[in-house]
């Protein structure tokens, strides 16, 4: 059997929200995730993107999860890089591990274990959310332990540096990059990774590149905002970089659009933020252009209802359904997902259907979450029009029809 590698587990690096205590040592950090292609050998990578300076990881170790802190001890296998067991990441710079013979299936999970010995500047990291995401930390070197101390660790939904976990898989295996902001941070990514091994044929990973308050257009460059995000031409490229990748599904720009209120009202979101249409459609044009370069199908999801939201006003909606509008028509892609009137009130479509909202005006509920990743079309039991090639002519018209 031929077999290449491919990613079938992946997260963005952004810039962690910058805090005094935003330096650790002696901690150990495991990542349970969960594997959506059969393997006989993974590699991860490791990024420090967004650091400011170099960072030493100690120790690496891949086992089995039971998918919460506790790993099957027998199962641990040490991960070198270059042959050596502890590795230095210089800031902006990844490392990808050495490949490590390591039987994968399908649905299993796996954790990663990472330990740091000395000072560490923890600035590369995420926060995500969602039925398969989340991690934990804990004092001391605990890599090898069955299960985290109680009185030692915690919870945390931020991943550091751990950016994608590679298997080498059949060759006719592939992965569909899942790339936005908050909205893609949280359940709709999780739900489809669950709906995919359901529902799937197993030749598609479903992984998540998704960084909260990040815009397309514009980023913040000072302490108080940084941890909303790079912008798009910086993020994009380095997210898609992802082996075995074949297509990206975008749902991105919402930030851009809510964000400017004036410096009377706060002085690091002047009006010169706010796009037009044509400013915003131009970056999701970016957006293609890259994806294109680097040989990916394309697909858009719709922006999602704001109404209610703090600064909701009419302009932003005009704004809101004119991106939507081109994404729906446009033949630049390859198809677009509807999710905005997969979850809004059909009699009232600028504003989430009941049940849909989190409170917040902004970001979906749990069931809202559950209904975008069921807007991905579906066919048979082969689950995702976009996790099949070519793409369906019809599932086209239906998207422009609505």
């Amino acid at each position: 059997m031929s077999e290449k590698w491919v990613t079938a587990w992946g997260n963005a690096i952004s810039v962690a929200e910058r805090r005094p205590e935003n330096y650790a040592k002696d901690l150990t950090l495991r990542y349970p995730a969960k594997m959506m292609l059969d393997g006989s050998a993974l590699r991860i990578t490791l990024d420090n993107f967004c650091g400011s300076e170099p960072v030493t990881v100690t120790a690496v170790s891949a086992a089995v999860s039971d998918g919460a802190d506790g790993i099957d001890t027998e199962t641990i296998v040490p991960l070198t890089f270059s042959g050596k067991t502890s590795v230095t990441i210089p800031a902006g710079e990844w490392v990808q591990s050495d490949a490590v013979r390591f039987p994968v299936k399908r649905g299993e999970t796996i954790a990663v274990s990472l330990y740091f010995a000395g000072f560490t500047e923890m600035r590369s990291g995420v926060v995500i959310t969602g039925p398969l995401s989340g991690g934990y930390f804990a004092v001391g070197n605990q890599t090898e332990e069955a299960v985290l101390g109680m009185d030692t660790s915690k919870k945390t939904h931020t991943v550091y540096f751990l950016s994608d976990i590679d298997v080498l898989t059949d060759e006719g295996n592939r992965t569909l990059i899942c790339y936005g902001d908050s909205i893609t941070a949280q359940a709709w990514p999780d739900e489809l990774m669950l709906r995919t091994l359901e529902n799937g044929d197993g030749t598609t990973a479903v992984i998540r590149k998704a960084a909260s308050g990040t815009r397309i257009l514009r980023q913040y460059d000072n302490i108080t905002y940084d941890s909303y995000g790079l912008k798009g031409e910086t993020r994009f490229p380095r997210e898609i970089q992802v082996s075995g990748a074949y297509a990206v599904l975008i749902q991105h720009g919402i930030n851009d659009i809510i964000h400017p209120v004036g410096t009377d009202v706060n002085r690091f979101r002047p009006w010169s933020d706010l796009p037009t249409a044509e400013e915003m459609i131009e970056g999701l044009r970016f957006y293609v252009r890259t994806a294109r370069a680097a040989g990916l199908q394309v697909y858009m999801g719709t922006l999602l209802p704001i109404e209610g939201w703090r600064t909701y006003a009419d302009f932003r909606e005009k704004l809101r359904s004119e991106v939507n509008q081109w994404i729906r028509t446009t033949t630049e892609i390859d198809g677009c997902v509807d999710f905005d009137r997969a979850v809004c009130d059909p009699a009232h479509p600028t504003a989430f259907a009941d049940g849909f909202d989190s409170g917040d005006h902004l970001h979906p509920s749990a069931a809202a979450y559950a209904r975008m990743a069921q807007e991905v079309p579906c066919h048979s039991r082969v689950c995702m029009v976009l996790l099949m090639q070519p793409p369906m002519p019809e599932w086209r018209r239906k998207c422009r029809r609505r």
